[in-house]
């Protein structure tokens, strides 16, 4: 049998996944022998700034890519919307697991809605999307920059340095922090990050068996869904500096898409809805972004 190393960061979220995968490709192949390749990534190194002003998304993936490119590994795992909608050349997503729940979590002590949130209330996030979708519902909630794993946040939580913050339920529920304090938002209140929720395997394209091997591991609905929602963000061609969201469903044949950006003080956004046929997901998201930017105007983004 093949013998496979993952690429994985060191967080304990990324261990999580990593070892998800890992688990999920020694049921499908009995006998293959697997090993996790840790790494300390660009974005893992810089605790400081908000990443938006260091490089954005790819800062989380540069380093592993190096490494699939350089054969040390031979596959990667990576949170779905921290990769770049345009993969470096070679590269591919091989295949994406089944989506976990791609909701926002409100964490706070007795918090349950936004109006439970004090008076100017100090929100700890480093998300511009999260940021701008809370300035429109609360313009004097006071943005406070917070990066770090999920456990560091919400140590800082605990230590009173905020009075809010909100995480992914996915992460949550993949550390098993199933108890923390908050209320989970329907993604009809608060869309989510593209990609959010779903694990996405980098590999090299022209890499035969390990895609052979791979492809045991994709879910088919979530692909299509993952596929229009960054078909919709490569169209806006949205910087590290423009809030975005937008959330895809797949039952069968059928597609739904919401998208959404925003500017970053919640002042104005523009939303699109669309339906479309699954087998159609790619084009659907990219004229959906396509449609949004022509409504907005260039200089929104």
């Amino acid at each position: 049998m093949p013998s496979i190393k993952i690429g994985t960061r060191k967080s304990p979220l990324a261990l999580a996944q990593a070892n998800e995968v890992r688990d999920l490709l020694l049921a499908a192949h009995p006998g293959i022998d697997v090993e996790l390749v840790t790494m300390t990534t660009t974005g893992d190194a810089i605790l400081d700034r908000p990443l938006s002003e260091v490089g954005g998304k790819g800062l989380f993936t540069k380093e592993i890519e190096e490494a699939l490119l350089d054969r040390r590994i031979d596959i990667a795992v990576h949170s779905v919307k921290d990769m770049q909608t345009l993969l470096p050349d070679s590269l591919t997503l091989g295949c994406i697991l089944k989506r976990e729940d791609p909701r926002d979590r409100l964490v706070g002590n007795g918090i349950q809605t936004f109006d439970d949130l004090p008076q100017n209330a100090r929100f700890g996030t480093s998300s511009l999307r999260r940021a701008a979708q809370l300035k429109m519902l609360r313009p004097d909630i006071e943005i406070v920059p917070l990066r770090g794993n999920v456990q560091t946040r919400l140590s800082k939580l605990q230590n009173g340095d905020m009075d809010a913050t909100m995480l992914a339920v996915a992460g949550l529920n993949r550390l098993k922090l199933f108890d923390s304090p908050g209320t989970t938002l329907s993604t009809d209140d608060f869309l989510p990050a593209i990609g959010q929720g779903a694990i996405g395997i980098e590999c090299r394209e022209n890499d035969a068996a390990i895609l052979e091997l791979l492809s045991p591991l994709a879910h088919i609905e979530t692909e299509a869904a993952i596929l229009c929602e960054r078909a919709f963000l490569q169209a806006l061609d949205g910087s590290c500096h423009t809030p975005i969201a937008g959330y895809a469903t797949v039952g069968g044949k059928y597609l739904k898409f919401r998208g959404l950006i925003i500017r970053p003080d919640g002042t104005d956004s523009r939303e699109i809805e669309i339906n479309a046929s699954s087998d159609d997901a790619e084009t659907a998201g990219r004229a959906a972004g396509e449609a949004l930017l022509a409504d907005a105007g260039p200089n929104f983004i």
